[in-house]
């Protein structure tokens, strides 16, 4: 018999993608937000908290004493820059930048500055990769911290997992002579997959502790904190909202989305992939468990991996928790015109309403 050809972009059952979006169905998840009521909602949030808890795999490392130590303390003319380490998980120790307001009086309200995908804290606080003070504002991050300090409010910068000086060494480790050793957020992702964790469920957890070390601090008011991050810092500032009540409002900078028009219709980090997450519904859906406090959403007109388009659709599906829970006008957006990088426009001044 002749072989007849198959054209595999025209035969869509050859795609193992085609019938895996037959079963994704957002709005049928078990967990989706469906609240009709102030009480309906609350229940639902208390009940979603602890099963997105546990999917994540997130560890407070409460065990571990924090140990805290200062590495350095440098005065520049608007703000003062330390630097700590401190325990974030047993048997782990997490670089943290701490930038205060130079002048006014303490305690200050203060702000976790996520970055995201780059060579880390450091390019949130005014340094280049080397550790030399950059001469004027450079990438994506924008030196966003400094901006903040300016308004008074501090912001602690930690080193997320798998950046910086966080980074795997894979020179310990044995395989093919010549081959590429991955990228540590690759390698980090899938090893803690392996394990039944997640890299986000381990970055919330880290940024618990930080928040449990800041309340120690004489002059911080821990109480009034927030939460900013800018693409994979937007995702651990979305996540961390969702699941530390104690942060106060936050600002979700080029990530907020749809998982479908973003996160699964290009080539994203690994680790913004999480095993079993489809139970959660879509983005908005979680966004419901931040809800009532204030949140604001930027998004780029040419952010090429976080469409517009999409970023919209989310937002407004998202604005109905708010609603149900009392707090109508939430979540708040900045919809500039430039890339995927943070502006600030409105969230600085946001922010500080919020907290002070």
């Amino acid at each position: 018999m002749p072989t007849i050809p198959l054209d595999f972009t025209k035969v869509r059952e050859l795609q193992p993608a085609h019938a895996l979006w037959k079963a994704y169905r957002p709005g049928a998840a078990p967990h989706a937000f469906r609240a009709g009521s102030l009480a309906a909602a609350l229940a639902w949030q208390k009940k979603t908290r602890a099963a997105l808890s546990g999917l994540l795999g997130v560890e407070r490392g409460a065990k571990a004493a924090l140990a805290p130590r200062r590495l350095e303390r440098v005065e520049r003319p608007d703000h003062i820059r330390e630097k700590w380490v401190l325990t974030a998980a047993p048997g782990s120790r997490m670089p943290v930048y701490l930038v205060l307001p130079k002048g006014g009086r303490g305690p200050f309200p203060v702000v976790l500055g996520f970055h995201g995908h780059g060579y880390g804290a450091k390019d949130v606080v005014g340094l280049r990769e080397d550790g030399s003070e950059k001469p004027a504002m450079e990438g994506y991050h924008k030196d966003f911290a400094l901006s903040l300090a300016r308004l008074g409010i501090a912001v602690a910068v930690p080193e997320i997992s798998c950046f910086g000086e966080r980074r795997t060494d894979f020179s310990s480790l044995t395989g093919i002579p010549g081959r590429q050793a991955p990228s540590t957020c690759f390698h980090t992702s899938m090893l803690a997959s392996h394990l039944g964790k997640t890299s986000i469920g381990m970055r919330v957890g880290e940024a618990m502790r930080l928040v449990d070390w800041l309340g120690t601090r004489s002059e911080i008011d821990a109480a009034r904190l927030g939460a900013m991050g800018i693409s994979g810092g937007g995702m651990h500032a979305f996540y961390s909202a969702m699941l530390d009540t104690r942060i106060r409002a936050c600002v979700v900078s080029g990530y907020f989305c749809t998982f479908r028009d973003s996160i699964f219709a290009m080539n994203h980090c690994a680790c913004n992939f999480i095993p079993g997450m489809g139970a959660f519904g879509e983005m908005h859906d979680l966004a419901a468990l931040i809800a009532p406090r204030p949140m604001l959403v930027e998004s780029g007109e040419q952010d090429p991996i976080f469409p517009r388009s999409a970023v919209v659709k989310a937002v407004n599906q998202a604005k109905r928790a708010w609603k149900r829970l009392g707090a109508p006008g939430y979540p708040q957006t900045d919809y500039y015109r430039g890339g995927h990088e943070i502006s600030g426009v409105k969230a600085f001044p946001f922010l500080e309403r919020a907290l002070k």
